[in-house]
């Protein structure tokens, strides 16, 4: 399989995942309002505060998150094969040079944000570009560059907002049942349907957050096999971003800077919180698909 072939197969999985997403967030919010005896102006309610504070913190999401991980303007003289292969590759795809940024950290990792090219930026820690060699360094910057190509972080605000509005919804209609909910008279009528329905949206308020989180993260985690293949259309040398992910994934020190909230957007898992849990369920939870995976895919391209 080309890498053409494997960037295709991977929009289309992602497009897949996100069109079912967005169905299970309809027909779980209809469930829950009508479960719970609510009109659809509650799910309009939950739908604007959750997409208001989502498209704030997309907007200043390269801000706020090189601020949470300390990071640094990178210099040209100091990172001179980071800053030129960065330069080189945005300049071949037609790219806006994106904003370099640096964490001191011995812990190998980089990440991209930003809300489109134009407002992109690519990080790195000290430990990834002081032990990685050129080509290497070149796959890593060329994987982030594709995240911004893709528009990745757009669509991952996107999941955010679906995830924010399931998750306020079951919120609040676990809340207003729990303080006696509506009584009104339309709530009595039905019978057998309203009482199926009614336990169809107690269900789904319990359960719906945690469903749209997996999702959440099967989308994450087809971003990155789509963002590998892409990276190494960049650079026709798969062998560079392969030797990067096996060096990356031999280190096993975390990255202080990073936590959950932030873990999706590394090239690898910044927690190395990857043990006690095995097989699929383990695999559900998880931002970033296993290493080994993303290398056969790539080794297929070779």
């Amino acid at each position: 399989m080309t890498h053409y072939q494997l960037a295709q197969t991977n929009k289309i999985k992602s497009w897949v995942v996100i069109t079912a997403f967005t169905l299970f967030v309809g027909v779980a919010s209809y469930a829950i309002a009508y479960g719970f005896g609510y009109g659809l102006d509650m799910v309009g309610m939950a739908l604007i505060v959750s997409g208001v504070m989502s498209f704030a913190s997309y907007w200043w999401s390269d801000k706020v998150i090189l601020g949470i991980s300390k990071a640094r303007p990178a210099k040209r003289e100091e990172f001179f094969d980071f800053y030129t292969v960065t330069e080189n590759l945005a300049q071949s795809q037609g790219l806006p040079m994106p904003r370099l940024y640096v964490i001191d950290d011995s812990a190998m990792n980089a990440f991209a944000t930003g809300r489109d090219p134009e407002h992109a930026v690519v990080c790195a820690t000290t430990g990834l570009l002081n032990r990685l060699e050129r080509p290497e360094i070149e796959g890593v910057v060329a994987h982030e560059l594709s995240h911004v190509k893709n528009y990745d972080i757009r669509l991952m605000s996107i999941v955010t907002i679906l995830v924010g509005m399931i998750a306020l919804l079951s919120d609040w209609a676990l809340r207003m049942t729990f303080w006696g909910g509506r009584d009104s008279s339309d709530n009595k009528e039905g019978g057998q349907l309203k009482v199926i329905m009614f336990a169809v949206g107690m269900f789904l308020a319990l359960l719906s957050p945690l469903i749209a989180q997996l999702i959440q993260l099967a989308v994450s985690r087809k971003r990155e096999f789509l963002a590998d293949a892409s990276g190494v259309s960049m650079t026709k040398n798969p062998e560079g971003l392969i030797r990067a992910l096996a060096k990356i994934s031999q280190d096993k020190e975390p990255l202080e800077a990073a936590n959950k909230a932030t873990a999706h957007l590394y090239i690898s898992n910044p927690l190395k919180n990857v043990h006690g849990a095995v097989g699929l369920f383990a695999s559900l939870f998880q931002t970033h698909p296993p290493v080994e995976q993303r290398i056969a895919a790539l080794k297929g391209l070779v």
